[in-house]
């Protein structure tokens, strides 16, 4: 749906006469939404799956309290970095074998961008540049600063649209977020690649807002590398292990740089000597997150459960149509507010989420009024910036299709207007930080 479609039905009624012709919508039932509650944040955390604390009750009460070490086995623990990772795969374009599951993203990061710098030099010694937009997450760039450090290289940040000018023959890697994580900007994966690799670069991305949220396809794009996330939209829980990949012409031309056990090719061998394992399972470190692993796996079910229901390319219409309708609201009921849009129009640039951009003279308080919107019960999250039009601080509202109505988006807005018409996002309460904002 475009925005002229949008506009012709903006009234509550004609939502929630959309929520009941919604085939997707017996999927919200997999999750525990709490009454009185507007959740529209999650791309930071997704919300807890029904079928999740049964799971995890059984996995610490049957398998660690009855099975105890036996579990490993009976229960397939020692499986679900790569079990786990065959269901993601799905999800975004990995075959099976060539995606696990383990650790965080930062440290998946670390491993993959270390492979990536090892190969890249090996194959161009003059390669030693590794380039993201700077407007990355910051975990990333500070694993690349740290990754160039060690191999002597050096990063180099740049606006996205600067990045494929400077795509050149001392360029290692390109390292890039598919959906920006303050604008929402989704990069065209398949033609970005193929820029990196015209210029020789090797190509990583980082799926932290796309897995889950849009179509990905990384052996169809041709990517070299991947990481992502577990806790936002896979729905794994706050903390949930993360996932890595590689090509399969690289996984086994270099250790990653974390060789622990669980990636050696005989872990239970125990020898001293470290044997990479073949493929992926190299990737592997310590011991697997079994706790963790297995909420994962809970969230991840309940995204493949829309396979029936056409899979992610349902998925990503409904959440086309979910921030078309979000984008077409706030210019209805927010026109003169203040706010911009900060998310582009073109739906084929945008991932699942929207963001809107407070005045840089500073005369609204962008936490303030995400507090005041909170305690209406309704939750986006708030992303603090510059202040200047390139970096605004920002309000973010994600769209996860699987739970979020097209009624919850037209209330969010009638929200998000009452809060600023009436002024009450100043009062004091508002106003005071907390640790996580």
């Amino acid at each position: 749906m475009n925005l002229s479609t949008a506009m012709q039905a903006l009234d509550r009624a004609a939502c929630a006469a959309r929520d009941a012709a919604d085939p997707l919508a017996p999927l919200r039932e997999q999750f525990e939404l709490p009454a009185g509650v507007n959740y529209l944040d999650g791309n930071s955390l997704g919300v807890l799956p029904r079928a999740t604390a049964a799971r995890v009750q059984a996995v610490v009460t049957q398998e660690w309290g009855q099975g105890l070490i036996r579990s490993w086995n009976s229960a397939g623990w020692i499986d679900l970095p790569r079990r786990v990772g065959d269901k993601i795969g799905r999800l975004v374009g990995a075959a099976p074998g060539e995606l696990v599951v383990a650790d965080s993203t930062s440290v998946n990061l670390f491993k993959v961008l270390s492979a990536a710098a090892r190969i890249a030099q090996a194959d161009d010694p003059a390669r030693r540049v590794i380039v993201s937009e700077r407007s990355n997450f910051p975990t990333d760039l500070y694993i690349a600063e740290s990754v160039a450090a060690q191999h002597g290289m050096v990063l180099e940040l740049h606006d996205i649209d600067a990045i494929p000018a400077r795509l050149g023959p001392d360029v290692a890697v390109l390292m890039l977020t598919q959906v920006n994580y303050r604008s929402g900007r989704m990069a065209d994966m398949a033609a970005v690649t193929a820029q990196a690799h015209a210029a020789g670069a090797l190509m990583l991305w980082d799926l932290a807002h796309s897995a889950g949220a849009v179509p990905v396809d990384l052996n169809g794009a041709n990517a070299d590398f991947a990481v992502g996330c577990g806790y936002k939209y896979l729905n794994g829980g706050p903390g949930a292990p993360a996932f890595c990949w590689a090509h399969p012409r690289h996984a086994e031309r270099f250790w990653q740089p974390l060789s622990g056990w669980m990636g050696h090719a005989a872990p239970f061998v125990f020898e001293p000597g470290y044997r990479p394992a073949p493929g992926m399972q190299r990737y592997l470190c310590g011991t697997p997150p079994v706790i963790g692993a297995s909420a994962l796996e809970c969230g991840v079910d309940a995204m493949l459960a829309a396979e029936p229901l056409g899979g992610m390319a349902a998925l990503r219409t409904k959440s086309v149509a979910l921030s078309e309708l979000f984008i077409a609201l706030v210019r209805q009921h927010l026109a003169g507010s203040g706010l911009t849009i900060h998310t582009p129009l073109d739906a084929a640039q945008r991932g699942s989420q929207v963001s809107l951009g407070v005045p840089a003279d500073g005369s609204i308080d962008g936490y303030a009024v995400m507090q005041a919107l909170i305690a209406r019960g309704v939750i986006g999250d708030y992303r603090a910036g510059d202040g200047t039009a390139a970096e605004p601080h920002l309000l973010r509202f994600g769209f996860t299709p699987l739970y979020t109505r097209f009624v919850d988006v037209f209330d969010a807005i009638q929200a998000l207007a009452e809060v600023l018409a009436s002024g009450e996002w100043r009062e004091a309460r508002f106003m005071a930080k907390a640790a996580v904002t």
